[in-house]
């Protein structure tokens, strides 16, 4: 596995370009039920294996605009959509599109929820003041953690290796520590 080092220098201000490598209404494979997925641009983690290297650069995709968000937002008040899919890309080195899209959607779409996967753990986005942590506050599911090509196992729900979690994020951040979202027992 291949881990750039997390550094100062790792801030959505500093990296991010606007770009979405793509977006995918009604899908039932980002997370649970049917699900409106948007897949930002740019990664810096690199990790080998990854199942979307393309959206490893910022400029990969087009540009977010409000047409777009208004799309997503459109496609999410559909009845049989569950929520929001983040992907990447880097969703955490991309908080200036992603705030835009869940904020709107916690304040037009309350019942809606927000799935998110990261290459950061909880733990580091706990640690992270600012738009990282904002972004984290919002999210109700996070499957974290930097895909390991040496631990993949495509027989896990929702995660590609073994190292990943997928966490309750509201009870984690009540808790203070990592808590498996209930969801994932018996997957």
């Amino acid at each position: 596995m291949h881990r750039a080092p997390v550094r100062d220098t790792w801030q959505a201000a500093k990296v991010s370009q606007g770009f979405v490598a793509d977006y995918k209404p009604f899908v039932f494979v980002d997370g649970e039920g049917v699900r409106c997925s948007l897949y930002v641009s740019g990664c810096l983690f690199a990790c080998e294996g990854c199942f979307n290297e393309d959206a490893w650069s910022f400029r990969c995709g087009e540009r977010f605009t409000e047409d777009l968000e208004d799309r997503i937002l459109g496609d999410l008040r559909h009845e049989a959509v569950q929520g929001l899919s983040l992907l990447g890309g880097e969703p955490f080195l991309n908080t200036g599109t992603c705030l835009a899209v869940v904020r709107r959607m916690r304040a037009e779409l309350p019942g809606k929820d927000v799935w998110c996967w990261t290459g950061y753990t909880f733990e580091q986005l706990m640690a992270e003041p600012g738009d990282k942590r904002e972004l984290l506050e919002l999210v109700d599911v996070l499957v974290d953690g930097p895909f390991d090509n040496a631990q993949r196992d495509l027989s896990l729900a929702f995660r590609g290796s073994l190292n990943q979690r997928v966490l309750d994020v509201t009870a984690s951040l009540a808790a203070g520590h990592a808590v498996e979202w209930a969801g994932l027992k018996g997957r």
